[in-house]
């Protein structure tokens, strides 16, 4: 039997992540207490003729500060079962909540604590601290709508190819802020910028014309083997300690012209190797 825990802070996508696992065969709950996990589990393994094998149960902070303090304990005694667990933890940035909130008009689950809402949000993040320090996997929605969370989820969670670690390759702009969750990042700045050739400035690392003059430097080839020397070399080691997802992110200034060429360029490498390696592409336009 398969568990994934569903968690994270409210308004950053936890009902898309449980009806797209629903939609893969999971047989779903929402909203379970922690304390009452063990007991869930206990029923669904010991029921005749054992109807699922894959299960998905979304927990928030209106668990309490109790059952959340001992969800170590509670872990660790369901897979002490056998049962394998994966906790999926999903985040975001406070002010697109707000924006979220404002535009749904929807009430926070913990708004009858008369805070406002950013210390709501706030109290809620402290509140499940302990089971994002738990997280096999973290998924920073702020950039991502609902068909893209989707599309995240089933290539992160439901790989249907290739080994048994998902791997993520993201590029992102220096600009806008570092990826708020990430193994590995790479600093490709210091490559020669397509932006400042103004037939390539509107461009981005997808189209042919700049993936031409990228290919031009030995400077951007030689980080681009360098990169993939490094994960070629390393990815076993985290396979063998049993990871199941490992992100690693490629930074340019602006997230458009060179990480976008070298995130798109290694994961088809990865790929091709037989590597489980999705693309999501954080700033570009």
């Amino acid at each position: 039997m398969k568990l994934v825990i569903v968690s994270g802070l409210s308004g950053s996508g936890k009902t898309v992540a449980l009806h797209t696992l629903e939609d893969a065969g999971y047989f779903c709950v929402d909203n379970l207490p922690v304390g009452l996990l063990p007991e869930f589990i206990e029923k669904m393994t010991h029921s005749k003729p054992v109807l699922y094998d894959l299960i998905a149960v979304a927990i928030d902070a209106r668990s309490g500060v109790d059952d959340m303090d001992r969800f170590d304990a509670i872990i660790n005694q369901i897979r002490s079962l056998e049962i394998s667990v994966e906790i999926l933890f999903l985040t975001s940035d406070i002010k697109k909540l707000l924006s979220r909130f404002s535009e749904t008009r929807r009430k926070h689950p913990l708004s009858k604590s008369g805070l406002p809402l950013i210390e709501v949000i706030q109290l809620e993040r402290n509140l499940l601290s302990n089971i994002y320090s738990n997280a096999d996997l973290i998924i920073d929605t702020t950039t991502f709508n609902v068909h893209e969370l989707r599309q995240t989820i089933i290539n992160r969670l439901l790989p249907d190819s290739g080994t048994g670690l998902a791997i993520l390759i993201q590029s992102f702009g220096f600009k806008h802020g570092l990826p708020a969750d990430t193994d590995f990042v790479f600093d490709v700045r210091c490559l020669p910028n397509p932006y400042w050739e103004d037939q390539l400035k509107s461009l981005s690392g997808k189209d042919d014309s700049v993936i031409q003059y990228l290919q031009g430097f030995e400077e951007v080839n030689a980080m681009f083997d360098s990169i993939l020397d490094f994960l070629e070399t390393w990815i076993p080691c985290f396979e063998k300690e049993n990871r199941s997802y490992m992100t690693i992110s490629i930074g340019c200034t602006g997230g458009q012209h060179r990480s976008v060429y070298l995130v798109d360029k290694i994961a088809s490498e990865l790929q091709q190797i037989r590597y489980n390696a999705s693309v999501h592409h954080r700033d570009l336009s």
